[in-house]
């Protein structure tokens, strides 16, 4: 039977697999709107792959960098939107 170790770690390396078709979007998509959209998907999958290997590896530190890389995150959306806004780029 599969250890949970190396479950939560695959499961880890699926969700960063996620995150590197999401960069597809980001390069590619047709505007701005789609790449903010797709910069959110990535971080986010990134701060779960680090919460996943959180839990695999039992290290406390791991969280600490997936709560400040998440609210990074959230931090970078709202900047994104504010820039969009005042630019003139929301309908």
């Amino acid at each position: 039977m599969i250890e949970l170790t190396t479950a939560l770690q695959g499961v880890a390396a699926l969700f960063v697999c996620f995150a590197v078709v999401a960069l597809y979007r980001v390069y590619q998509g047709p505007t701005a709107h789609d790449r903010v959209i797709a910069v959110n998907v990535v971080g986010t999958n990134t701060v779960i792959a680090i919460a996943l290997l959180a839990g695999a590896f039992d290290d406390q530190l791991f969280l600490d960098v997936a709560l400040v890389y998440a609210l990074l995150n959230f931090l970078l959306s709202i900047a994104f939107s504010k820039f969009n806004v005042e630019r003139g780029g929301v309908l």
